[in-house]
């Protein structure tokens, strides 16, 4: 019994360190850059982010696709279902039309994973403390 208890303390604390690693992946600073050339033209983060041609994405992670009440999204984004993780994010960014068919965002995709992992951890920076 103390044994198995150990055990599962310990996986909870590996658990734990990895998730913190894999928050920590990508570079941040690489993510900026990529963002202003890559999506800044439709999209705002930081303080005084708005919605204009494509949502703002303050706080995107954990959000209900669709939700903000700045933007007029598509029936399709807001019908989709989606909660943005880490995952549907990438997946997202990877292949938007595979992710949500019929949004009327307007992006081919970045296929390679490093710059898309670059993103997600400078979106990171915008989630709420």
């Amino acid at each position: 019994m103390k044994k198995t208890a150990v055990l599962t303390f310990a996986l909870m604390l590996n658990a734990g360190l990895l998730s913190t690693q894999a928050a920590a992946a990508g570079d941040a600073e690489a993510g900026e850059k990529l963002f202003k050339r890559t999506c800044g033209g439709c999209h705002q983060v930081g303080i005084s982010a708005r919605g204009s041609f494509g949502p703002q994405l303050n706080g995107i992670f954990g959000r209900l696709a669709g939700s903000t009440t700045d933007y007029q999204y598509s029936s399709a984004m807001k019908s989709s279902g989606v909660v943005w993780t880490r995952e549907t994010l990438a997946a997202y960014i990877e292949d938007p039309k595979k992710v949500v068919s019929g949004t009327r965002m307007i992006f081919w995709g970045i296929s390679d994973p490093e710059k898309i992992e670059n993103l997600l951890a400078y979106l990171q920076t915008f989630q709420p403390q």
